[in-house]
């Protein structure tokens, strides 16, 4: 896991804090690895795949899943998580939710044209290091900093 830096509950007490399961969706070209950002649904900021747990599947297996239903991507995702990260969800009815989200790493394969956020979100590679400027959330902004797959060296 990466040097992780202490959770903000984003003003939330323990037992309001909410679990999310993220996908740090990547591929390496020319040696070089490059993370796919996609849009959120409403404010149209950059963020990784992620969502909420889902029943009977293992936190990896949501995360896949979160990548294939908002970004299209089929691939290997890793058991382990790379860290963890903070935000505030602003939800459907206006309130805010305080959310932990587990990031685990998605080795992507291949990329639909077709998938079932398809119309309601924009994809797009970039570097690790215009990932993390990209992103609002500064401690998922160090996980994609930090991020090493097996076989690569770390370049800025």
């Amino acid at each position: 896991m990466a040097d992780q830096p202490p959770l903000s509950l984003q003003g939330a007490r323990k037992g309001e804090l909410r679990t999310q399961f993220g996908a740090l969706c990547y591929r390496v070209r020319r040696g070089k690895v490059q993370i796919l950002v996609i849009t959120s649904r409403r404010s149209k900021r950059w963020i990784v795949p992620k969502g909420w747990p889902m029943e009977g599947k293992t936190p990896a297996a949501s995360a896949a899943q979160e990548a294939w239903e908002e970004a299209g991507v089929r691939g290997k995702v890793g058991e382990t998580a790379l860290g963890a990260y903070t935000y505030g969800k602003t939800t459907a009815w206006g309130g805010d939710l305080s959310c932990v989200v587990m990031l685990y790493p998605v080795l992507v394969k291949s990329l639909a044209k077709s998938f079932p956020e398809s119309g309601q979100r924009r994809r797009k590679w970039v570097s690790r290091k215009k990932a993390a400027k990209k992103v609002d959330e500064e401690g998922l902004a160090r996980l994609i900093l930090s991020f090493e797959p097996a076989g690569t060296r770390k370049r800025s």
